[in-house]
Formats: C-alpha cells, structure tokens, sequence
C-alpha cells in the first residue's frame, strides 16, 4: 500500500509518535529498540493529540513513524517490518515460510483475538453477553498459543521473534483485565512466556514514561545505537 510522503526531516533521525500503553505503540517501539536504531520520540496524549500527528494520518492513532526520508508509515505491523528491515541483529525477522506463518498468527492476533479482547476489556460497552462470555471467546487464541509453548519456548520457535514481539503486548492487555483470575488459569506456558518478556531487560526500557510532546518540546531519543 503507498505511503504518505512528506518533505525530508532534517534531523536526521526517524520521528515516532507513540503513546506508551497502546499495545500497537509498544510493538513498534519494541521492534525500533531491537533493531538498534534510535527515534526521534513524540509521546502523545491521546485526548489531546497533536495537529502534527492529525496532519500526517488520517486515522490519528499512534503509533505513526516519519522516516528521514519523508515517508509516514502509520501501521504498527509496517514500522515493525520497515525497522527489523533495516537493521535485525536479534534476528526477529525470520524468513519465507516461517515468516508466513508469523503473520498468518499475527493475524489472528490483530483480527478475531484482538475483538473479543476489546469486549471483555469493555465488557459495560457490549451488554449482550457477560465479560466472562467475551473472555471465553478470546481464551481460544489463548489456547492455541499454549499449545505451541508448550513444545517451544517461544511462539514460532526455541528463540524470540518477530511473533513474540507484535503479540505479547496484547497477552499483556488480557492477562491485565482480571490477573488474578490469569495468574490460576490453565496455561502455564503462557504465562511463563508473557512473564519471561515483561521482566525483560528490552521491555522495561521501552516501557519508560515521557512528558507529553508538544511543539517546541526538548527532543527525546530512544532506542539503542549499536
């Protein structure tokens, strides 16, 4: 799909617009850090966002990624690959057929787990079934990613990828409605999985509080030059 071009930056690095517990904001972030490159970032508030962030997408939802060479990229997925593209030593990436299946679970993630995760979030919004009904119906990916833990570390292989890495944020929000009720369900490997990534080293750096981004605002690196 064609991108938005805009005048080269003259900073010289990539600018983001992020808002630091959207599960979409956290996956990008996660996949720039990994790739060593560091941004230009630009925490937004989402009931206050920029006219900037308006200006360069349509949908004004973070995260969006200004490239140096003037190209907006506003889909969390396309910064995840535009970044790991240009710079993966952590080998997230993963190639052909593997990185297929990646996206086709991806996918799942993004599509049917991600509405019913938005209904037992909001359960008060979507008064038609109970949030334990909402809750159910998300617990079938749930189960699908215990299966593969199950026989691997991680969710496509025995190392970290770029699955892992666009999924977990989501897991995250889930285990996050009601954790007591996560931390005694039955999937000990996920659990174990979503653990393992939210004690991660790489997770509490992206995971630091900024002031809100206004024009005129100090310049705030992030990511990790290598």
């Amino acid at each position: 799909m064609p991108k938005l071009m805009i005048e080269p930056l003259t900073s010289g690095l990539p600018q983001l617009y992020s808002f630091r517990r959207c599960p979409y904001a956290m996956r990008a972030r996660l996949a720039l850090y990994g790739s060593g490159m560091e941004v230009e970032l630009r925490e937004v508030v989402l009931r206050d966002k920029p006219v900037e962030l308006q200006e360069l997408s349509p949908k004004a939802t973070v995260p969006v990624l200004v490239t140096v060479e003037g190209q907006v990229i506003d889909e969390s997925l396309d910064i995840m690959l535009w970044a790991l593209r240009q710079s993966d030593p952590e080998k997230w990436l993963l190639q052909g057929t593997e990185l297929k299946k990646a996206m086709a679970l991806i996918d799942q993630n993004d599509g049917e787990f991600k509405h019913w995760l938005d209904h037992y979030k909001y359960a008060d919004r979507f008064p038609e079934y109970s949030a334990s009904y909402y809750r159910e119906q998300a617990e079938m990916f749930i189960a699908q990613l215990e299966q593969k833990l199950t026989c691997q570390r991680y969710l496509m292989a025995d190392r970290l990828s770029v699955a892992d890495v666009a999924i977990f944020p989501f897991i995250r929000q889930f285990a996050h409605v009601d954790i007591l009720w996560f931390d005694q369900a039955p999937y000990p490997s996920v659990q174990s999985w979503l653990a393992s990534l939210m004690e991660s080293s790489w997770f509490v750096d992206v995971m630091v509080k900024y002031s809100q981004w206004n024009v005129g605002s100090d310049v705030i690196l992030f990511g990790q030059k290598r």
